[in-house]
Protein backbone atom coordinates (compact mmCIF):
# COMPACT_ATOMS: atom_id res chain seq x y z
CA UNK A 1 0.00 0.00 0.00
CA UNK A 2 1.46 3.32 -1.00
CA UNK A 3 1.65 5.92 1.79
CA UNK A 4 0.43 9.34 0.95
CA UNK A 5 3.07 12.02 1.13
CA UNK A 6 2.06 15.04 3.14
CA UNK A 7 2.45 18.43 1.50
CA UNK A 8 5.66 20.25 2.16
CA UNK A 9 3.85 22.96 4.10
CA UNK A 10 2.48 20.39 6.46
CA UNK A 11 5.75 18.63 7.19
CA UNK A 12 6.80 18.84 10.88
CA UNK A 13 9.25 21.65 11.73
CA UNK A 14 12.84 20.64 12.26
CA UNK A 15 14.66 21.26 15.53
CA UNK A 16 16.36 24.42 14.23
CA UNK A 17 15.23 27.63 15.91
CA UNK A 18 13.35 30.24 13.96
CA UNK A 19 14.73 33.75 13.16
CA UNK A 20 13.24 35.35 16.28
CA UNK A 21 14.69 32.59 18.41
CA UNK A 22 18.13 33.20 16.88
CA UNK A 23 18.03 36.90 17.87
CA UNK A 24 16.94 36.09 21.44
CA UNK A 25 19.64 33.48 21.80
CA UNK A 26 22.30 35.85 20.45
CA UNK A 27 21.27 38.59 22.94
CA UNK A 28 21.53 36.12 25.82
CA UNK A 29 25.01 35.13 24.68
CA UNK A 30 26.15 38.78 24.50
CA UNK A 31 24.81 39.54 27.97
CA UNK A 32 26.50 36.44 29.35
CA UNK A 33 29.81 37.49 27.73
CA UNK A 34 29.52 41.03 29.18
CA UNK A 35 28.94 39.66 32.65
CA UNK A 36 31.92 37.32 32.38
CA UNK A 37 34.14 40.19 31.19
CA UNK A 38 33.06 42.36 34.11
CA UNK A 39 31.16 44.85 31.92
CA UNK A 40 27.74 46.11 32.72
CA UNK A 41 25.49 46.41 29.69
CA UNK A 42 24.55 50.00 28.90
CA UNK A 43 20.91 50.87 29.21
CA UNK A 44 19.52 53.70 27.16
CA UNK A 45 22.90 54.74 25.66
CA UNK A 46 24.63 57.90 26.98
CA UNK A 47 21.43 59.68 27.97
CA UNK A 48 21.18 60.52 31.66
CA UNK A 49 24.90 59.97 32.34
CA UNK A 50 26.66 62.53 34.60
CA UNK A 51 30.20 63.84 34.11
CA UNK A 52 32.58 63.20 36.95
CA UNK A 53 34.41 66.35 38.21
CA UNK A 54 38.19 66.07 38.10
CA UNK A 55 39.41 66.67 41.69
CA UNK A 56 42.70 68.12 40.44
CA UNK A 57 40.93 70.67 38.23
CA UNK A 58 38.67 71.68 41.11
CA UNK A 59 41.68 72.17 43.38
CA UNK A 60 43.45 74.27 40.75
CA UNK A 61 40.38 76.50 40.29
CA UNK A 62 40.09 76.99 44.04
CA UNK A 63 43.82 77.73 44.29
CA UNK A 64 43.59 80.31 41.48
CA UNK A 65 40.60 81.96 43.19
CA UNK A 66 42.40 82.31 46.51
CA UNK A 67 45.60 83.47 44.77
CA UNK A 68 43.69 86.23 42.96
CA UNK A 69 42.06 87.27 46.24
CA UNK A 70 45.45 87.37 48.00
CA UNK A 71 46.99 89.44 45.20
CA UNK A 72 44.16 91.97 45.25
CA UNK A 73 44.37 92.20 49.04
CA UNK A 74 48.12 92.74 48.85
CA UNK A 75 47.68 95.48 46.21
CA UNK A 76 45.05 97.24 48.34
CA UNK A 77 47.33 97.08 51.38
CA UNK A 78 50.28 98.45 49.38
CA UNK A 79 48.17 101.37 48.17
CA UNK A 80 47.02 102.03 51.73
CA UNK A 81 50.61 101.92 52.99
CA UNK A 82 51.73 104.43 50.35
CA UNK A 83 48.84 106.77 51.14
CA UNK A 84 49.56 106.54 54.87
CA UNK A 85 53.26 107.26 54.31
CA UNK A 86 52.43 110.21 52.07
CA UNK A 87 49.94 111.59 54.59
CA UNK A 88 52.48 111.19 57.40
CA UNK A 89 55.16 112.97 55.35
CA UNK A 90 52.75 115.77 54.48
CA UNK A 91 51.76 116.15 58.13
CA UNK A 92 55.44 116.24 59.14
CA UNK A 93 56.25 118.91 56.56
CA UNK A 94 53.25 120.95 57.67
CA UNK A 95 54.32 120.77 61.31
CA UNK A 96 57.90 121.70 60.42
CA UNK A 97 56.71 124.63 58.30
CA UNK A 98 54.58 125.90 61.17
CA UNK A 99 57.50 125.76 63.59
CA UNK A 100 59.85 127.53 61.16
CA UNK A 101 57.32 130.31 60.59
CA UNK A 102 57.28 130.87 64.35
CA UNK A 103 61.09 131.06 64.45
CA UNK A 104 61.56 133.46 61.53
CA UNK A 105 60.59 136.61 63.52
CA UNK A 106 63.14 135.58 66.17
CA UNK A 107 65.80 135.37 63.47
CA UNK A 108 64.74 138.77 62.11
CA UNK A 109 65.10 140.37 65.54
CA UNK A 110 68.54 138.85 66.03
CA UNK A 111 69.68 140.27 62.71
CA UNK A 112 68.26 143.69 63.54
CA UNK A 113 70.05 143.63 66.89
CA UNK A 114 73.32 142.81 65.18
CA UNK A 115 72.82 145.60 62.65
CA UNK A 116 72.37 148.28 65.36
CA UNK A 117 74.60 147.01 68.20
CA UNK A 118 78.02 147.59 66.63
CA UNK A 119 80.04 150.37 68.31
CA UNK A 120 81.18 153.37 66.41
CA UNK A 121 84.75 152.07 66.37
CA UNK A 122 83.55 148.88 64.70
CA UNK A 123 84.32 146.63 67.63
CA UNK A 124 81.54 144.39 68.90
CA UNK A 125 80.86 143.92 72.58
CA UNK A 126 80.73 140.43 74.11
CA UNK A 127 76.94 140.69 74.12
CA UNK A 128 76.91 141.34 70.39
CA UNK A 129 79.23 138.41 69.81
CA UNK A 130 76.85 136.26 71.83
CA UNK A 131 73.91 137.39 69.72
CA UNK A 132 75.88 136.65 66.56
CA UNK A 133 76.60 133.13 67.77
CA UNK A 134 72.95 132.56 68.63
CA UNK A 135 71.92 133.79 65.20
CA UNK A 136 74.49 131.52 63.50
CA UNK A 137 73.27 128.49 65.46
CA UNK A 138 69.66 129.21 64.57
CA UNK A 139 70.48 129.63 60.88
CA UNK A 140 72.39 126.33 60.96
CA UNK A 141 69.44 124.48 62.47
CA UNK A 142 67.09 125.91 59.87
CA UNK A 143 69.41 125.05 56.99
CA UNK A 144 69.80 121.47 58.18
CA UNK A 145 66.01 121.26 58.18
CA UNK A 146 65.88 122.34 54.54
CA UNK A 147 65.12 126.03 55.09
CA UNK A 148 66.85 128.48 52.76
CA UNK A 149 66.74 132.29 52.78
CA UNK A 150 66.52 134.26 49.53
CA UNK A 151 67.26 137.93 48.93
CA UNK A 152 65.73 139.13 45.62
CA UNK A 153 67.39 142.56 45.46
CA UNK A 154 67.80 143.58 41.81
CA UNK A 155 65.49 140.85 40.53
CA UNK A 156 62.21 141.43 38.66
CA UNK A 157 59.24 141.53 41.00
CA UNK A 158 57.47 138.15 41.24
CA UNK A 159 54.18 138.23 43.14
CA UNK A 160 54.37 134.47 43.80
CA UNK A 161 57.49 134.84 45.99
CA UNK A 162 57.63 138.59 46.73
CA UNK A 163 55.38 140.87 48.76
CA UNK A 164 55.54 144.51 47.68
CA UNK A 165 55.36 146.85 50.65
CA UNK A 166 55.74 150.05 48.62
CA UNK A 167 57.05 151.46 45.34
CA UNK A 168 59.81 153.90 44.52
CA UNK A 169 60.56 155.89 41.37
CA UNK A 170 63.05 154.00 39.26
CA UNK A 171 66.60 155.31 39.24
CA UNK A 172 68.60 155.59 36.06
CA UNK A 173 69.43 152.23 34.59
CA UNK A 174 66.78 150.38 36.65
CA UNK A 175 63.73 149.02 34.87
CA UNK A 176 60.29 149.54 36.37
CA UNK A 177 59.07 146.52 38.31
CA UNK A 178 62.48 145.73 39.79
CA UNK A 179 63.09 144.96 43.45
CA UNK A 180 65.19 147.90 44.68
CA UNK A 181 65.20 147.15 48.39
CA UNK A 182 64.51 144.13 50.62
CA UNK A 183 62.88 144.90 53.96
CA UNK A 184 62.72 141.25 55.03
CA UNK A 185 64.29 138.26 53.32
CA UNK A 186 62.12 135.43 52.11
CA UNK A 187 62.41 131.82 53.22
CA UNK A 188 61.72 128.50 51.51
CA UNK A 189 61.30 125.02 52.92
CA UNK A 190 62.40 122.77 50.07
CA UNK A 191 60.10 123.99 47.26
CA UNK A 192 57.51 125.64 49.52
CA UNK A 193 57.66 129.38 50.18
CA UNK A 194 57.34 129.79 53.93
CA UNK A 195 57.44 133.55 53.78
CA UNK A 196 57.65 135.80 50.73
CA UNK A 197 60.35 138.41 50.63
CA UNK A 198 59.01 141.81 51.64
CA UNK A 199 60.36 144.30 49.15
CA UNK A 200 60.18 147.77 47.66
CA UNK A 201 59.63 147.86 43.91
CA UNK A 202 60.62 150.47 41.34
CA UNK A 203 57.93 152.11 39.25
Amino acid sequence: MIEEQQPVTQQPESGEPSGEQDVAAEREMVEATDEVGGRTPEVGGDEGSTEEVDPQSALQEERDRYLDLAQRTQADFENYRKRAAKDAATAGERAKAGLVRELLPVLDNLERALATAVHDDGDASPVVEGVRLVRADLVGVLERSGVQAFDPAGEPFDPTVHEALSTRPADDGIDPGTVVDVVEKGYRLNDTVLRPARVIVSQ
